[in-house]
């Protein structure tokens, strides 16, 4: 029996993995800030899955919750053998309309986590010889949008460099870009996305069922369905100002 942990796991891509991995049969270790909430989708998917479903209330921005998470991941009898980096958010305004903690606070969640994770992740994997882990990035990160295009611009490097340094001793490392997922991610920004046409939304099932194909499959980068990879494919060869405009944005809420 395989586990897999994932961080984010109560809403969004992030529940829509735990419940795709659960129904494989995988073992699961939630994690997330809120721990009423996280209590009942472990405890539903327990019961509709019959797999065994632990519960790891933490804040990924706290050094406490971020130390009780890599404790979990450093764990020898209990391994962990599929990581999903998930937990992140997205961040309104231009750099300099933000505070300085504000920035550092949406770089660390995007950044410094999933790389502190993965590391704790990774010694574990490489000497039992398999193991996978997935960063959720954005189809963002295709496009200069700003500190929150950077951010997944990191992950998707990272994990072209680290699959193809650990690939060959059985870790995969990948990340999933998706485009614009019906998630509760654009109200918590309190963002509107009128001006988002209706063909560039995907449903969370089917991103998460096409991004575990290639993350079975050992791939680096993952951009769930055509249309996205034809989107990011103009975007890394179209003019800045071009590849900023239009469907890749949203807009601010009043």
């Amino acid at each position: 029996m395989t586990t897999a942990l994932i961080t984010g796991a109560t809403a969004g891509i992030g529940a829509e993995f735990a419940r795709q991995f659960a129904a494989q049969g995988h073992d699961l270790v939630l994690v997330a800030r809120d721990a009423s909430r996280l209590a009942e989708a472990a405890a539903a998917l327990q019961h509709e899955f019959g797999v065994r479903v632990e519960a790891l209330p933490a804040d990924l921005l706290d050094p406490e919750g971020l130390d009780s998470v890599a404790a979990r991941l450093l764990e020898r009898r209990r391994p962990i053998d599929l990581l999903v980096n998930n937990a992140g958010y997205g961040i309104r305004g231009e750099l300099h309309e933000n505070t300085v903690e504000q920035e550092k606070r949406h770089l660390d969640i995007h950044v410094s986590v999933p790389l502190r994770l993965t590391q704790a992740a990774l010694g574990g994997m490489l000497d039992r010889g398999s193991g996978r882990i997935v960063l959720i990035s954005s189809v963002a990160a295709f496009t200069p949008r700003g500190t929150y295009a950077a951010a997944k611009a990191w992950g998707v490097t990272f994990a072209r460099g680290a699959n193809l340094a650990y690939r060959d001793r059985g870790v995969s490392v990948t990340a999933v870009c998706p485009g614009f997922v019906r998630t509760e991610f654009h109200e918590r920004m309190e963002v509107s996305t009128a001006g988002i046409p209706v063909f560039l939304w995907l449903d969370a099932p089917r991103v998460v069922r096409l991004a575990i194909r290639g993350i079975e499959r050992g791939r680096s980068v993952v951009i769930p369905t055509l249309r996205y990879r034809v989107i990011a494919g103009l975007a890394r060869v179209l003019p800045d100002r071009v590849a900023a405009a239009g469907g890749f944005r949203s807009r601010g809420g009043d």
